[in-house]
Formats: C-alpha cells, sequence, structure tokens
C-alpha cells in the first residue's frame, strides 16, 4: 500500500471491512509496526522516531475510547496528564474542547450516560488536547445515526478550516465525498485507485438509467426493455435493480414510454451518479458492503 498526504489537506482511505485501513492507520501512528517498506509522518519515521511522531498526532479509532466511569471533563484531563501538558493548560484546553464539541452541559456527567454521538464527539475532543498537526481519524462515523453523522462531519470540517491535516478512512463514499480533498479505495491491503471523488465516478462512467421491477416477475422483461434500448450494457445490480448507461435525461422518457407500451411496472425509474457500490463493483467485481464491525471485547486506550 502506497500513499501520500499532502500538508493541509484531507485524504479519505474508502474501503470495506478487511480492506486494510485500520492496519495502515495503526501503523502510521506507532501502534503496529510495518512487515516491510517506510512510513513518515510530518518527515519522521514512524519505527525509528516513533515517540517523536506520537507528539504531532492525534487518533480516534473505530471505537471511543474515553473510560465510562469518569465524567466527560476528567477524560479529557486525564489525557493531558498523559501528554504532560501543563495543569493550567491541560484545565483550560479541557473546558475550550467541551464547548467547542457541544458537551459543556454533559462535562460533569460520567461518560456511561453518554449517547453514542456524545462519546465520539467526546472521542475526537481527547485526540485534539494535544494540539496535533496530524489527526487520524479512523472510520469515526461507524455506528452513528444519521443525525449524529452530520453533527461529526460538521466538527470535522471546522478542523480541515483551521488548518488541521486529517487522514480519514470510511466505508461510506459520501463521507469521503464530502470531507475528503482526495480518496484512496483501499481493498485487499492495496490501493487500487486514487482521485477526487469525481475522478473515481468517472472511473465506473457516467449517469446510468436505474430502474426497480414492482415484483421479481418483472424482472425478465425489464431487462428485455432495456435491453433494446442499450443493446448489450444492461446490467443486472445485487439490489434488484437493472442498469444501463445514460446519455442524457432524454432516456428517462424514451424508457418511460417502452415499459409502458411493453406492459412493465417498475417501482423506481431514473437516472443515478455511480455509487459506492457501483465503485467496488467496476474496479474489484465485488460489493463494497458497509457493514458493521463487531463490537470490540477489550478497549484500546489512545
Amino acid at each position: 500500500m502506497s500513499f501520500s498526504l499532502p500538508e493541509g489537506t484531507v485524504l479519505g482511505l474508502l474501503g470495506p471491512n478487511g480492506a486494510g485501513k485500520t492496519t495502515a492507520v495503526r501503523v502510521l501512528a506507532t501502534l503496529l509496526r510495518p512487515d516491510s517498506g517506510t512510513a513518515t509522518v510530518l518527515g519522521l519515521d514512524v519505527v525509528r522516531q516513533a515517540e517523536q511522531v506520537r507528539r504531532v498526532i492525534g487518533l480516534a479509532g473505530q471505537y471511543a475510547a474515553v473510560d465510562e466511569k469518569l465524567t466527560g471533563r476528567e477524560n479529557l484531563r486525564l489525557v493531558g496528564r498523559l501528554y504532560h501538558l501543563p495543569t493550567a493548560e491541560i484545565s483550560s484546553r479541557a473546558d475550550a474542547l467541551l464547548e467547542r464539541f457541544e458537551l459543556s452541559d454533559a462535562a460533569d456527567r460520567v461518560v456511561k450516560t453518554y449517547s453514542g454521538g456524545m462519546r465520539r464527539r467526546l472521542d475526537l475532543a481527547a485526540s485534539l488536547v494535544n494540539r496535533p498537526k496530524v489527526l487520524f481519524l479512523d472510520e469515526p462515523t461507524t455506528g452513528l445515526d444519521p443525525r449524529s453523522r452530520l453533527s461529526l462531519w460538521e466538527v470535522i470540517e471546522d478542523l480541515v478550516r483551521d488548518g488541521t491535516t486529517l487522514l480519514l478512512t470510511t466505508q461510506y463514499l459520501e463521507e469521503a465525498d464530502r470531507l475528503a480533498d482526495r480518496i484512496a479505495v483501499v481493498d485487499g491491503g492495496t490501493v487500487i485507485a486514487e482521485g477526487t471523488s469525481d475522478e473515481l465516478k468517472d472511473k465506473v462512467g457516467g449517469s446510468v438509467l436505474i430502474a426497480r421491477p414492482s415484483s421479481p416477475a418483472s424482472l425478465e422483461a425489464l431487462c428485455e426493455v432495456f435491453g433494446r434500448l442499450r443493446s448489450g450494457e444492461v446490467k443486472r445490480l445485487p439490489s434488484g435493480e437493472v442498469s444501463v448507461p445514460a446519455t442524457g435525461i432524454a432516456l428517462v422518457a424514451k424508457a418511460a414510454r417502452a415499459l409502458t407500451t411493453a406492459g412493465v411496472e417498475v417501482s423506481e425509474l431514473g437516472l443515478r451518479r455511480p455509487t459506492l457500490d457501483d465503485v467496488f463493483l467496476t474496479l474489484t467485481g465485488h460489493l463494497a458492503e458497509a457493514t458493521e464491525p463487531a463490537a470490540p471485547t477489550k478497549k484500546g486506550r489512545r
């Protein structure tokens, strides 16, 4: 696996579970020694200069590494002490981060009473206590509801505007699309494609015409109609939908007329840009299933 991240930018590592994203982050964060090759962060070798690397990075993993028996404020102060920050700075830094992540009202509550989204925000706050120059976020929104995910995206965008260099791993194309300057698609421990979100979508192709049959019995008839529209280019998707490359909005009207004439009923019909599954299906031949990983049996501390 090989990639580079210019200072002051955001790189999204996009891939399914087991692709190697977390392993890459653990190597860069000095938590795992590489089997071969080299890796550097701000010019510092992650093996030979591991201690120096740890002073300039922040890490928020897939699971919130916070102590449930402590309050939010106590968690942040604990991290400050682990970084050997001056006592006065620890207190002011904790207060500032609690306010920034909208946790001030819950600052003195024990973390076991926090929601999943609140724990995520606290974990991200803890990763910023030492004012890191480079921040690693390993699937930061996995398991969050849509509202909490959007809230965390806004926080991350604020960090980027402040100049934070960010490496983000995710299974969600929309997350990488919104947050990353560039995206590296990872599969089987290898970067198989790299570029902007639009560049990756262009690898799949332009817009496609998508239709979903009203019943499974209509699938063959739907494929026949689409085949007459674009001969030899019909795809049956694992989702149960059928697609053909689209040259413009006029194809939608043409398809609607053809389906009506053939008596084929569909529940959905329209144009769509390529999705995460489209990208992976084209690049790897399999779907990128964004499944939730199993909960860890033992929590780790950053």
